[in-house]
């Protein structure tokens, strides 16, 4: 018996057998350095979190049972997180959380690793057919919302849709980073384009897709015969648009794509103004797979305003509107402001963060300086340093595990990647 089922019985919404596939092979070229290490999806958020909880929070409390995570990149500190899908009640003997590491087969038997999101389901084609799905609902690791998708999937089954479009409201210049739609008065799609220079308007698609699956397989195999697939958005989906059954269903509420810095440590301000999603409703859960870790300890020389502090944390300085994560440490005379502390990180006396982010067991040493009052964040990478009195200028970089002299600064920091474009 394939996984997916309990003692024969299929998990069913809306009487259809749904499939997950969570797609958390890509890079984050754009989020380096905090993916230097990492896999995206394992990236911290809001200190508790990672990337991929939200997404696995929603499929479960939205009753999706059969969730597959297809990985590529840096996968091992992502699959200790994952917990073999247990934090999220998916660890069950038949079915739940099954992780698709890139592999070989009789046709290709080196092995190959997904040169875009179509093709990472088209290699898995023959996997999804034998699982016998009649849903797939196909959705990214790294975007911080919440949503019921069995909704989603009811409007699809009920309209007999080739694809339903979960779709969101951006403003026109960010639209350009993704795949744009325009809608009849019925909530067909009548026109779809993919990362386009002049945007269609706001709506774009939420990285949420749910696919009845014999169309998707037939698609994928009739589109691999015609060449590359690449990214979903660049055949499969304009030649699912043209059949004239694509729809889509407007996701509401928050939604964030955190695929750039400034994107990411705007999430948190979000969050920290109130303008994000309660996280702790007893109907909807948002789990991690987290330790136990002692209370937060606050010095009587500690300020703090508008800050999220985890759990482990010492604050003895200033936090004001910022998130510090666990066991991360902010001495006596530090300021942290308007930044994110990872875990571990330590931000040494009299030492100044402002709009910046500090990566997990990076240390700032005494009166070092990190970021600006304004421009784009400055970011720190994981295990760094940044030496006493040293001063990393906003909009700059630090490669993991390198350390910053003060004097020497040009040495060691690096400007961003400077590509706009939304992508995995």
């Amino acid at each position: 018996m394939f996984p997916g089922t309990l003692a024969g019985v299929a998990y069913r919404i809306a009487g259809q057998k749904v499939l997950a596939i969570v797609l958390a092979g890509g890079k984050g070229s754009r989020l380096a350095p905090l993916t230097t290490e990492r896999a995206k999806p394992a990236v911290p958020f809001l200190g508790t979190y990672r990337l991929i909880d939200f997404t696995l929070s929603n499929l479960v409390n939205s009753g999706v049972q059969d969730v597959w995570v297809i990985e590529q990149y840096l996968p091992h500190g992502l699959n200790d997180h994952l917990s073999g899908g247990r934090p999220w009640d998916l660890d069950r003997t038949r079915g739940g959380l099954l992780v698709m590491p890139p592999f070989s087969s009789p046709d290709n038997e080196e092995g190959e690793f997904a040169h875009g999101n179509a093709e990472a389901l088209a290699q898995h084609a023959g996997l999804i057919r034998e699982f016998g799905a009649e849903v797939v609902l196909v959705l990214s690791a790294d975007h911080i919302y919440k949503f019921d998708h069995a909704a989603a999937i009811h409007a699809h089954v009920e309209r007999g849709a080739s694809v339903t479009m979960v779709t969101t409201e951006v403003g026109e210049a960010e639209a350009t980073r993704f795949g744009n739609v325009r809608v009849d008065g019925e909530g067909r799609v009548s026109e779809f384009a993919y990362k386009p220079d002049e945007a269609l308007g706001r709506t774009v698609t939420a990285e949420i897709f749910v696919y009845s699956a014999g169309v998707l397989l037939s698609t994928l195999e009739q589109l691999a015969q015609q060449g590359g697939l690449g990214d979903y958005g660049e055949q499969l989906l304009p030649a699912l648009v043209a059949r004239g059954d694509a729809y889509v269903h407007p996701l509401g509420g928050y939604w964030k794509d955190v695929g750039t810095l400034e994107a990411y440590l705007t999430a948190h301000r979000d969050f920290l103004e109130g303008r994000g999603f309660a996280l702790n409703t007893p109907d909807w859960p948002f789990i991690t797979s987290s330790v136990s870790r002692p209370p937060t300890r606050v010095e009587a020389s500690a300020r703090l305003d508008t800050a999220f502090v985890c759990g482990g944390a010492v604050i003895a300085g200033e936090v004001r509107r910022s998130v510090v994560g666990p066991g991360a440490v902010v001495e006596v005379g530090a300021a942290v402001v308007d930044s994110v502390i990872q875990p571990g990180a330590v931000v040494r006396a009299g030492a100044r963060v402002q709009n910046a982010i500090v990566d997990t067991d990076a240390v700032v040493e005494a009166s070092a300086e990190v970021g600006a009052s304004e421009g784009p964040p400055a970011v720190v990478g994981a295990r760094a340093t940044v030496g006493a009195q040293a001063r990393v200028e906003g909009g700059l970089l630090v490669p993991p595990r390198q350390t910053v002299r003060a004097g020497e600064e040009g040495q060691t920091v690096q400007a961003p990647e400077t590509d706009d474009k939304a992508g995995k």
